[in-house]
This record gives C-alpha cells, sequence and structure tokens, in this order.
C-alpha cells in the first residue's frame, strides 16, 4: 500500500515534508526515484505510461538497479534525501522491502510498491507463497531463448536480405522506407515473434519471393506522405546529405505511398498507418492481427 509520512495514502493527507516538496518542485524539477533488484524494466515502463498523462512538468528519473544488499540500498537512501521526491520501487527481498519502506517513512518520502498489489492478489489467488527471486523474469529459459532465436532471424532477415529463406517468418513487414519496419520487427522480436521486413522501392516492382508467400503474416506499413518526406529529410540531415532527390520529393513520395497501398489492397494483405504511431503502437497492432489470424486457423 502507498504511505505519505507512514500514514495510508487512502487517507488523502500529505505530511508537511510532502507539502514542502511539492511546492518546492512547483517551479523547478520533482524528482522520481527508482529503486529495483532487477534490471528497472518493469519500473521503467510503469513511470513513463504513468507520467505521460501529466504535461508540462518536468521530471527528473533518478535509477537504482540490481539493488541487493543493504549496502547499496543505503546508498540510493542517501541519494533520495538529498532529493527528495516519489519513490517507486519492486524490491522482493523482504528485508530489503521493510528497510526501505522504514527509511522513507523516517523522513516522510512517499513511495509505492508496485510488486506488493500484483504479487499479494496472486498469492491469496493461487494459494501459495511467493519465492523473492529478484530478477526471476530473466532468468534464461525457453521463453529467452526463443525471444534470442527471434532476434537473429530477424536480423538475418531485415531490408530485404534473404527473400528466399521467409517462409519461417511469422510476419513479414513490407513497406517504403522510412515506414519503421526495422524498429518494429526488432520490437516483435523481443516478444519472440520471427519477423523480417521487405522494402518496397517506387518503380521496382514489388520482389515476387513476397507474392508468393502465404504462410506469414504479411502487414503494409505507411504513412502520410508529408510526415514520410520529413523523417526522411531529417534523416538525411544527420548523415550531411543535402542533396534535393525523388527521395524526398513530395509530389513522388505521394506516388510511392499510392502505390504501396494499392498493392495492399490487391493482395489482401492488412495494412498499418504508421503517421503518428510508436513503434510499440504498430507492433501492439501487429500482435493483435497475429492472434486473430491464429484465432481463426489455416
Amino acid at each position: 500500500m502507498t504511505q505519505f509520512g507512514g500514514k495510508s495514502c487512502l487517507s488523502g493527507r500529505f505530511s508537511e515534508q510532502n507539502v514542502w516538496m511539492r511546492d518546492k518542485a512547483v517551479s523547478g524539477v520533482f524528482h522520481l526515484h527508482l529503486v529495483s533488484d532487477a534490471t528497472g524494466e518493469t519500473l521503467h515502463a510503469v513511470a513513463k505510461a504513468a507520467l505521460a498523462q501529466f504535461e508540462g512538468l518536468t521530471v527528473q528519473e533518478h535509477a537504482y538497479t540490481l539493488v541487493r544488499s543493504k549496502r547499496q540500498l543505503l546508498r540510493a537512501v542517501d541519494y533520495i534525501r538529498e532529493h527528495p521526491g516519489l519513490v517507486l520501487f519492486t524490491l522482493v527481498h523482504q528485508e530489503l522491502r521493510l528497510e526501505l519502506i522504514h527509511q522513507c517513512s523516517l523522513v516522510s518520502i512517499p513511495y509505492f510498491d508496485l510488486m506488493e498489489g500484483p504479487v499479494g492478489l496472486m498469492r491469496r489467488f493461487f494459494g501459495v507463497h511467493e519465492t523473492h527471486r529478484p530478477g526471476g523474469q530473466h532468468e534464461i529459459d525457453q521463453r529467452y531463448i526463443q525471444r534470442i532465436e527471434a532476434l537473429n532471424y530477424t536480423i538475418q532477415h531485415d531490408d530485404g536480405q534473404a527473400l528466399n529463406d521467409l517462409a519461417d517468418a511469422e510476419v513479414i513487414l513490407a513497406g517504403a522506407s522510412r515506414t519503421s519496419k526495422t524498429p518494429t520487427c526488432v520490437y516483435l522480436a523481443m516478444r519472440g515473434v520471427r519477423a523480417a521486413n521487405v522494402p518496397l522501392v517506387l518503380g521496382i516492382p514489388a520482389p515476387p519471393q513476397l507474392l508468393a508467400y502465404t504462410k506469414p503474416l504479411i502487414v503494409g506499413l505507411w504513412s502520410s506522405p508529408e510526415r514520410l518526406v520529413q523523417i526522411r529529410r531529417n534523416r538525411l540531415a544527420t548523415i550531411g546529405e543535402q542533396t534535393q532527390t525523388d527521395y524526398t520529393d513530395l509530389e513522388k513520395v505521394r506516388s510511392e505511398v499510392m502505390t504501396t497501398r494499392r498493392l495492399y489492397e490487391q493482395q489482401g494483405w492488412p495494412s498499418i498507418d504508421v503517421t503518428w504511431r510508436s513503434v510499440e503502437e504498430t507492433a501492439a497492432t501487429v500482435l493483435n492481427l497475429l492472434a486473430e489470424r491464429r484465432d481463426v486457423g489455416p
């Protein structure tokens, strides 16, 4: 349960120290401390999702990962005291967890245990006690090996490589240059999905191998021409290229987008508008399409 100055947050009351920290941060920076006994991925993901709901704030994150001894914990606490703020933590070791709660309570620093709710609920549902193993989700098991194999597959089949060897792909992403094909494939691979991608170039027919595949889920990616031009120009600027070419010509890019979308429709491939989507959102949509396909069956 979240606590503020030793009192449950359900009471809705803040201590004087909490009010002082909040008022101080109004004209400056809020401090968010993330304490984990593993890699901190869970904390960062939750913090990112929660912070996205608050606009116009300057929040400085402080991460303390692989905290597995009291000495490491107290070093983190010293820094937290120097920069008071909100503390989020995932500590499965009971002694360290209680020590952090104690230290935060001593100086009325607000904290939240991210694991307590889900673990407590599962404990009651399963009827067994947890094992308190830090970093258990990162152990090398069959799922981990599957993700590594998927990542290797994606690297070997990036940007149209090994076109004759895509039958084992679960997903093939097709699209014009800079439609986030590669990063989306990498994200999917980290979820254990064997993903490949094939570029489509204006004036060049789609590879016949791509059109012949029926087993993998083929998804077309496209973006608005204006956004695509902007991304391509930024890309060229980063490598010092200033020459104007068809690659960034708006009319040419419009034709390119229209041609790729027509191909998707002709082939019956589902397509995704990635104009303002993040890689994570695009990958989530692909995963949904993959799940729907599996439910339907061959």
